[in-house]
């Protein structure tokens, strides 16, 4: 079977990735160096621990698995920590990436979809993103990633490189067979970090800002399922194997969802209460943030079939009360 090289395949989307490449007839061939991902997340393929910034390590991989693609999630991506230390995701997330593109290239492997952010865009409150939206990021997690972006138009330009970008917001959900699902520590996500307050494992969920203009008074962003983010992965690469140019796709519902209805579905999912309390707006957050996926559905075929909050949280919750990893 054709061999994909996974960065970040130990990671949350990068594992359902390679559940998702392996069902539809690929080796997928997990790079990590596990600071974030976890080894028992790698079921679908060989491991290769290693990396980003080590181009030795790189080309050891390259040479021993030849694979057609690189489909690249690797990366450092919580906002708070980025706004404290860009130095880091600069290094990391730009310097890490460059040196992957550098050694596809030379190893003839010119096919990259890359996972990049809705983050490029910046602050566009209560407007649905589409791909010709101004990107004007507000933090270096944002930046990087579309430095990143950059790399590979330019490397496209001088080498022949082709890629599929995706942007999007929040992910949710498990795999619904619960073989993989989401575990972090430390946890930052709405939906893990709500069940877990509700098998009394954290205090209660903090709702930060009760006054947006938004009906229940709380703010909007965008969820899409997992499953359905690593399907459209997989049909970047299919559009990069039919020798389709380089492209962007954005993938969202359009219409998002509040803290509260996340809240009030889980209760209904669970059948348990969710402890919560309120608390000031945090600074930055905006009323509502989505997008828009109109593009990806006409050019990719793409739906975003499980993205639903009934089913997202289903998914997740049968992952919550069995799924962890061992480090």
């Amino acid at each position: 079977m054709t061999a994909i090289l996974v960065t970040g395949g130990a990671g949350y989307i990068g594992s359902h990735a390679c559940k998702a490449l392996r069902a539809a007839g690929y080796t997928p061939v997990t790079y990590d160096n596990l600071v974030t991902g976890w080894r028992d997340a790698v079921k679908f393929g060989p491991f290769e621990q290693g990396d980003l910034t080590d181009r030795a390590r790189l080309d050891q991989v390259f040479a021993k698995h030849r694979p057609a693609a690189v489909m690249h999630f690797a990366a450092l991506s919580q906002v708070g920590e980025a706004m404290n230390e860009p130095g880091r995701y600069w290094a990391n997330n730009v310097g890490g990436s460059l040196t992957l593109i550098e050694a596809a290239v030379a190893a003839g492997c010119l096919d990259v979809v890359f996972s990049s952010t809705c983050a490029t865009y910046g602050e566009h409150d209560n407007v649905v993103l589409d791909e010709e939206t101004p990107q004007q990021p507000l933090n270096a997690y944002g930046a990087s990633k579309r430095a990143v972006e950059d790399i590979l138009r330019d490397f496209g330009a001088a080498h022949g490189l082709r890629s599929v970008i995706f942007r999007y917001f929040n992910v949710a959900g498990a795999d619904p067979e619960a073989e993989v699902g989401e575990f972090h520590r430390p946890e930052t996500h709405l939906v893990p970090l709500m069940l877990d307050a509700i098998e009394g494992k954290r205090a209660a969920l903090t709702v930060f800002g009760t006054d947006y203009d938004t009906p229940d008074g709380t703010c909007i962003r965008d969820y899409v399922h997992v499953c359905d983010l690593v399907d459209a992965h997989v049909l970047g690469l299919k559009w990069l194997e039919a020798g389709k140019a380089s492209r962007v796709f954005n993938l969202g519902t359009g219409s998002g969802f509040s803290v509260m209805e996340v809240i009030e579905h889980s209760r209904a999912v669970t059948n348990r209460a969710v402890p919560y309390q309120t608390g000031p707006r945090r600074a930055g957050d905006c009323t509502k943030l989505v997008s828009g996926s109109t593009r990806a559905a006409a050019e990719l075929g793409w739906q975003p079939h499980r993205s639903d909050l009934q089913t997202m949280i289903s998914d997740a919750w049968r992952w919550h009360q069995s799924g962890h990893y061992e480090a």
